[in-house]
């Protein structure tokens, strides 16, 4: 029964000390930021969404750190001093990554040591460009073009532009007031797309509005947007 205790005080003393030992270690305090972008320009896209993972090679767990892109095409991660992979999976953004002349693959390397800012090149299928919108009474019009990025053989069609106009600055195709939609194929001149939405009576009153243009690419999950533009009605 002595010998029981021992082994039981002995488990607890190690616990006691192992955990003291793992609350002793200093939290992360260099921030990694910047934005993704193409030729310089921030890519925007749909609010908590689109992710990029960041590998510490040689950490006890062999698991990413997931790094969330904000609707501006911005980011930020408080981590730790060290080398990380960062790797965009496939599946993520309105974009085709960019081979590193680094690693000769998409994976690029980061050697963290204090704040870093690093923007993020990569290749988007379309970009949105001059986004202008409007109000006449309670309709919103936007106009924009939509100039095709890609186009090689991994070029592909445009499934949809939407409009979208939400009471706060977070919009999308999460609970909008208001939308509207093109279909692809409806697009008569990419480079003069039009779009009017009505916004209906807002409860509480609200004399403001947020919008933004969304385009939806073929086989593509994540759209690729203009920035958000505040409207007076």
């Amino acid at each position: 029964m002595t010998k029981i205790k021992l082994i039981i005080l002995l488990g607890v003393v190690v616990g006691f000390l192992t955990s003291c030992e793992w609350d002793n270690y200093d939290a992360p305090g260099s921030m990694l930021q910047g934005n993704i972008v193409y030729n310089g320009e921030a890519i925007n896209v749909s609010y908590n969404d689109v992710i990029f993972e960041l590998w510490e090679p040689g950490w006890q767990l062999d698991i990413p750190i997931d790094v969330t892109v904000d609707q501006d095409g911005s980011y930020s991660a408080l981590l730790f001093n060290g080398t990380y992979k960062l790797i965009i999976p496939s599946a993520q953004g309105p974009w085709r990554n960019n081979v590193n002349s680094t690693t000769g693959s998409d994976t690029v390397l980061v050697n963290l040591n204090g704040d870093m800012n690093l923007d993020i090149e990569v290749e988007p299928y379309y970009m949105i460009r001059n986004a202008q919108f409007s109000a006449s009474g309670r309709d919103v019009t936007a106009t924009f073009q939509a100039e095709k990025i890609i186009t090689d053989a991994g070029a592909r069609d445009i499934e949809r532009v939407n409009l979208y106009i939400g009471k706060t600055q977070f919009v999308d195709f999460r609970g909008p007031v208001a939308s509207a939609e093109i279909g692809g194929g409806d697009i008569a001149n990419p480079s003069a797309i039009s779009m009017t939405a009505t916004v209906p009576s807002l409860t509480p009153t609200q004399n403001y509005v947020y919008a933004r243009v969304g385009l939806k690419i073929a086989g593509i999950e994540d759209m690729v947007f203009s920035s958000v533009q505040k409207i007076d009605l």
